[in-house]
């Protein structure tokens, strides 16, 4: 993977920042199931995450002291977060219960290829050769990724589902941020699209006999660091990254996240990639650099990529 050249003292921090935010990002689902092992379901582990980190978020906000937002955005965010964050955060911490981490974050970042696709459909991108391409190579790639089964053998089905389900919401979420983007300070977005979350979440688990907090001492200290080492801290960090660099060249740094992915779950649980799978992975992150290499004219596809994103880029 090369990364556009850069040259200020600017830039080069914005792609050291941005690089952390891939990191701590890659390493939410390390987390998540070793709040798993220590005796948190699901549910629960969202709702712990989302309070947390929406607790932290707001006193950022009132440290910083933003403009109000108009009541529009507010009421966005409110569906965002209770609809889509949600989901997506629920379908995919559901699929670290039967796939290997590695082989779900790869999975999952077939997304920013199905934001490509589904701008095509509606009519906001042109399907040009390029693109075109970039979705060949990312099909090709999350097939390979499929042949090559998981750690243990066979592939679990519904894991399967499940991580597809949490980057198809992935996609319709960035695409409706972007359809109605806002001015409304970020930090302040985040902050209120996680508090409806919080609140989704937490109806939901308040109807099913939850939430479940008798767990051992790690999984505190695993729900903490998801919600400060791998929602907040790397949010602020992609967000100031992003103004420095630009959204195409973050974007391509953020092909990171799932080789760092693979990386601590080979070592903290012994998960491995096959030849195969490898070569799938580096398809489908090789379709992400593809279609956000800038050639002539802006791309608006890779703009509203992670622009969008920043915002909903805690929920992965």
């Amino acid at each position: 993977m090369s990364v556009p050249h850069t040259s200020s003292p600017r830039e080069q921090q914005g792609v050291l920042l941005c690089m952390l935010a891939a990191a701590g990002f890659a390493a939410m689902a390390i987390f998540a199931k070793l709040g798993y092992e220590a005796g948190f379901d699901v549910a629960s582990l969202l709702l712990m995450r989302f309070l947390i980190a929406g607790a932290v978020l707001w006193i950022v906000v009132a440290i910083r002291r933003p403009a109000r937002p108009p009541l529009k955005t507010v009421l966005l965010a409110a569906g965002l977060g209770a609809v889509g964050y949600a989901v997506q955060a629920a379908t995919f911490f559901a699929s670290l219960e039967r796939l290997d981490a590695s082989l779900a974050s790869m999975l999952l970042y077939v997304y920013p290829t199905l934001v490509l696709v589904g701008a095509v459909i509606i009519g906001r991108e042109r399907a040009t050769p390029r693109r075109v391409g970039a979705l060949a190579l990312a099909s090709a790639g999350t097939v390979l990724v499929l042949l090559g089964g998981g750690s243990t053998g066979a592939l679990d089905p519904a894991g399967i589902a499940l991580v597809f389900a949490a980057a198809l919401t992935y996609a319709a979420y960035i695409l409706i941020s972007d359809r109605h983007g806002t001015e409304t300070d970020p930090v302040l977005l985040t902050a209120m699209i996680i508090t409806a979350a919080a609140l989704s979440v937490g109806v939901w688990t308040a109807t099913h006999g939850g939430p479940h907090l008798h767990v051992a001492p790690q999984g505190w200290e695993a729900v903490i660091a998801i919600a400060v080492v791998s929602t907040v801290v790397p949010t602020a960090a992609f967000l100031v990254g992003l103004r420095r660099i630009g959204p195409a060249t973050a974007a391509i740094v953020a092909t990171l996240e799932p080789l760092i992915t693979v990386v601590l779950a080979m070592i903290v649980f012994g998960d491995h990639l096959g030849p195969i799978q490898l070569l799938g992975g580096a398809g489908v992150i090789g379709a992400v650099v593809l279609v956000n290499l800038r050639v002539g004219s802006t791309q608006r596809v890779a703009a509203s990529v992670p622009a969008a994103a920043a915002p909903a880029r805690t929920l992965a």
